[in-house]
């Protein structure tokens, strides 16, 4: 079978960078990582909490962490951060009073910063959570499809690709179809290429959503 690669990690030191930037001893090296997956999921749940009434989307793109010795800085790249911001200080303080609960962390600060991203429609998580939307409101999968090309058409996005893998539809037997429109050229490690998998819970089973972006050739 033909071999597949994260085209995220394939692209690692020349069109992408780590979301996260700190170094570890070796032998510490493992509880860093298990800490920055509790913080990202953290905020993950907390945003998923207080939000997800008034859209069925959360927004977030990425969550970038910087760690130094005494200060742990934390970075929400969300697509619509007017959610989080409309009552701004209370609830990124809340946030930060949970993500510090969760580590338990007594000698260190703790900075979250959210920023804005340009154009979310132009983001593969954003799309994934709005296609995610679409089938649980039982939209058929190829108009959730089209509709999240139209979105990112107005991004100027140079490519897209819409995988969407399970028992589409609730048929018995599960397949993957997918649509491309521009190209994607995923073995050329110059084009800078945004990816995302996401997980869909319906009432038939688990889909699997994956979206590749062609942003631009650097």
């Amino acid at each position: 079978m033909g071999q597949k690669i994260n085209p995220l990690g394939f692209r690692l030191g020349t069109t992408q960078s780590h979301h996260s930037l700190w170094f570890a001893q070796p032998k510490k090296y493992s509880a860093g990582l298990e800490e920055d997956k509790k913080i990202r999921d953290c905020i993950k749940n907390y945003v998923q909490k207080n939000i997800r009434i008034s859209s069925g989307m959360e927004g977030i793109t990425r969550i970038e962490i910087q760690k130094r010795i005494d200060l742990i800085q934390i970075i929400i790249y969300m697509g619509f951060p007017k959610l989080l911001i409309e009552d701004k200080p209370r609830r990124v303080e809340e946030l930060q009073m949970n993500v510090q609960k969760e580590l338990n962390c007594v000698n260190r600060k703790l900075n979250i910063a959210i920023t804005r991203i340009s154009n979310p429609y132009g983001d593969p998580n954003i799309l994934a959570e709005f296609i995610a939307g679409q089938l649980k409101n039982r939209v058929s999968f190829r108009k959730a499809m089209k509709k999240a090309i139209e979105l990112t058409e107005q991004a100027n996005t140079k490519g897209i690709q819409v995988q969407i893998a399970g028992r589409i539809d609730g048929k018995e037997i599960a397949r993957v179809e997918w649509i491309r429109e521009g190209r994607v050229p995923l073995q050329t490690i110059e084009a800078k290429i945004d990816y995302c998998s996401y997980t869909v819970r319906t009432i038939y089973g688990v889909l699997g959503i994956k979206i590749w972006i062609f942003v631009d050739e650097e």
